[in-house]
């Protein structure tokens, strides 16, 4: 509903359309709470861009990343979520109620859920884009299973690429790990990447291009950085890991603390520093980074929001 000054009102807004949002809007429509999520890119976030997710309950054969994403959607729709496509530009809490701004108005809502996601960080080099999910991928656990006895590429220095290139010695026994300038990951997983007979690891090599023949992977090509070599290596699938970017840009001047990698903070309840605004999914501090959980937190933000709702009209 708008009011007369054109400010949208409804009782829950949620900023993204993933898995988490989309699962906590399921909860909070089915109890008649007016919910509106507001999506800047793809419904579905992530998942709707993964070519086939393996790991997520009640799946036996997976299920293709988009086909997932849709199923969301529909459900939250059935209830009566409602969808609108814009980029929410600020969040303020204006008395009882908060204000958030976005490119297709402002909204006036009594309590909100930011489930905005992250992103792999990328290399940002020919081939990267134009093969994701057909070769080159930013989850182990997500895709690992995909290349059993195949050639493997893992490109990273952090904790992350070190217990990836571990978790994926369950599939193949031909893993090269490309560490761009010296290990960042902590001694005792360094020393056992390095002391496994699955894995080579190859120092100071920068990537430069992903190349595909047949609509697939076939090699990296990277340069090593002091000798200025180029060399290319044979891969059949190539697994990025080099951080993960928080979508929290648009919360950097509020008054909701981050911590010191851009996620967000919450408390036990999963609200903010914001009285009425919580958060859930992979952009919350201390998220695991999967679907599943996601869609776990998004059920349970929803509960939280509820009861934050009731205890809010009842002291009026």
């Amino acid at each position: 509903m708008e009011d007369s000054n054109n400010m949208k009102k409804t009782t829950v807004l949620m900023v993204g359309a993933g898995p988490s949002a989309l699962a906590a809007s399921v909860y909070t429509t089915r109890e008649h709470i007016e919910t509106v999520l507001v999506e800047k890119g793809v419904i579905g976030g992530l998942a709707a861009i993964t070519d086939k997710i393996d790991n997520y309950p009640g799946f036996a054969e997976g299920i293709a990343g988009l086909e997932l994403a849709d199923q969301l959607q529909k459900q939250a729709e059935r209830f009566g979520a409602k969808i609108e496509l814009g980029e929410v530009k600020s969040i303020e809490k204006i008395g009882e109620d908060i204000l958030v701004k976005t490119t297709d108005g402002d909204y006036s809502a009594e309590a909100v859920l930011l489930a905005t996601g992250s992103d792999y960080k990328k290399l940002s080099v020919p081939g990267e884009k134009e093969f994701y999910g057909r070769g080159v991928h930013y989850c182990a656990t997500c895709d690992g299973a995909f290349y059993k006895d195949k050639k493997i590429i893992v490109v990273g220095g952090g904790n992350s690429a070190a217990q990836e290139s571990l978790f994926l010695t369950r599939f193949s026994n031909d893993i090269t790990v490309l560490v761009r300038s010296e290990w960042r990951a902590s001694d005792v997983l360094v020393e056992e990447v390095e002391n496994h007979d699955a894995i080579t690891v190859e120092m100071g090599w920068q990537v430069s291009e992903i190349v595909g023949e047949d609509n697939k992977v076939a090699r990296v090509v990277a340069t090593h950085l002091e000798t200025d070599k180029t060399k290319e290596f044979a891969a059949d699938g190539v697994f990025v890991f080099v951080g993960l970017k928080p979508n929290t840009d648009f919360i950097k001047n509020s008054k909701i603390e981050l911590d010191d990698y851009g996620f967000i903070k919450t408390d036990s309840n999963l609200q903010t520093t914001i009285p009425g605004v919580f958060a859930s999914g992979d952009v919350r501090s201390g998220a695991t980074m999967q679907i599943a959980s996601a869609v776990g937190e998004g059920a349970t933000a929803a509960l939280k929001l509820r009861m934050y709702l009731e205890n809010k009209h009842r002291a009026k």
